[in-house]
């Protein structure tokens, strides 16, 4: 029977690092190559930089990912968290100041293209870098932890490709630039704090990874200030959390309230002979407002108000503002003047001419679809009636009188037989079709014989 240490230790070797990691050397010397941006490195970020916006500008979120895959960003990130885990101040400052130039270029870079660019549209890619929350700054720590995890470690994998795209260090400060050049700074503001967001947390994974990996310390001979650079550390990552909080708060409600209205307009607004067309939650500095587009039979508008409006409380949508447009029928006091009545009324006659003609028009296609099918409609009767009749087709012609022009209407029976027939049976064949049928006159037409073989 195993004890709980024995337990313990079981599962715990799933977990051990032993023999899985390079030395500390290597991975450090890994690190601060990434570190420096000169040369190759800037020409990439600024390519990069350039991609990123192009993806963003037509929203392609591969043309995204892959830019986020060519970017050296997160090399002074990485950097700067291992210098604080190994109180390497020289390796903080070095990696500060090239993140610092590696992202005034970046914005620089992207605020240039989006001057330029002939279309300056917000698009879903670049809406979604502008409102970080708590969920940004998990990702942003937990793809710091696997990227200083992979760099420690003998194995790479796709780890680092994984985390680049994870964490998204590129689309954030496109949105930045972007927001510049349109002079939006509410898209400037929240992106670059979303890009705060992942690298303070990326940093901070890395510190708190290169504790855990047990890598020595440099030689420091003042240790009060490698104190002070850890409380700093912590200090600002809580701070740049706090209004993550705030932001995932609002979300969360937006998101509870939308959800509440729709299950209130679901279960509520279920009418016999109107359907809800649209609904609209809405939450923001004013209040909350739910509006409700209904088509079909026009209800009573205060009845159904006072109505509905008295079940709100129940879905939790207390204090919100209702309102009800039905859409067949038109508030002639909220219209701007007789005109508008006028045009309306021009237009739902338009409808009406429309959709009589379509009636008609219908109706003929299928009286011409019916004489298509008399033959096989009619064939087992016939064959016991006229056995001589090989062929039948019921149309109806047009005729116009040469002397006067006037026109005239005829349904033929255009007939081919397998034997001649008389005429008197000719005259049977024509009644039969004018009582089968139910036409006024049909004239039996000789079209030709077919001869027995």
């Amino acid at each position: 029977m195993f004890s709980a240490k024995a337990f313990r230790d079981y599962f715990v070797q799933y977990f051990s690092l032993n023999g899985y990691l390079v030395s500390q050397d290597e991975a450090e010397a890994a690190i601060r190559d990434g570190v420096t941006f000169r040369g190759t490195n800037i020409l990439i970020l600024v390519i990069a930089i350039f991609i990123a916006s192009l993806g963003l500008n037509t929203n392609s979120t591969a043309v995204i990912i892959g830019a986020m895959l060519i970017s050296p960003l997160m090399g002074p990130i990485i950097g700067i968290g291992l210098g604080v885990g190994v109180q390497d101040f020289q390796l903080i400052k070095h990696s500060g100041r090239n993140l610092l130039m590696a992202t005034t270029f970046s914005v620089l870079t992207s605020t240039l293209y989006f001057l330029i660019s002939p279309v300056s549209e917000g698009h879903s890619e670049l809406l979604a870098r502008t409102s970080p929350t708590i969920y940004d700054v998990l990702i942003g720590f937990f793809g710091g932890a696997a990227g200083i995890i992979a760099i420690g470690s003998k194995s790479k994998g796709n780890v680092i490709p994984g985390v680049a795209i994870a964490t998204a260090l590129m689309p954030p400060l496109c949105t930045a630039g972007y927001g510049l050049a349109t002079w939006q700074l509410n898209y400037f503001v929240g992106a670059f704090y979303l890009f705060l967001i992942n690298s303070i947390y990326i940093a901070l994974a890395t510190f708190i990874g290169v504790k855990l990996m047990n890598y020595h310390q440099h030689p420091n001979d003042n240790p009060a200030r490698a104190r002070k650079v850890r409380h700093l550390i912590y200090t600002v990552a809580v701070l740049t959390m706090l209004p993550s909080l705030y932001l995932t708060y609002n979300m969360l409600k937006q998101s509870r309230f939308s959800a509440n209205a729709a299950r209130f307009v679901a279960e509520e607004c279920r009418f016999p002979n109107t359907r809800v067309l649209s609904s609209d939650a809405e939450m923001n500095s004013d209040g909350r407002s739910l509006t409700i587009t209904l088509i079909g039979k026009a209800l009573p508008a205060d009845s159904l108000e006072l109505a509905l409006s008295s079940r709100l409380q129940e879905y939790g949508l207390a204090g919100t503002r209702l309102e009800i447009i039905q859409g067949d029928t038109p508030s002639w006091g909220d219209m701007a003047g007789s005109s508008v009545r006028d045009i309306y009324e021009m237009a739902q006659a338009s409808i009406i001419s429309s959709r009589t003609t379509i009636d008609s028009l219908t109706a003929v296609i299928d009286r011409y679809h019916q004489n298509d099918t008399i033959a096989g409609r009619l064939a087992p009767e016939i064959r016991v009636l006229f056995p001589q009749v090989k062929y039948l087709s019921v149309t109806k012609a047009v005729f116009g009188e040469v002397a006067n022009a006037r026109l005239d209407t005829l349904d033929l029976a255009l007939v081919t037989y397998s034997e001649p027939m008389p005429a008197s049976r000719r005259q049977e064949l024509e009644s039969y079709l004018q009582a089968r049928l139910g036409l006024g006159r049909v004239r039996v037409v000789d079209v030709g014989l077919q001869v027995k073989p």
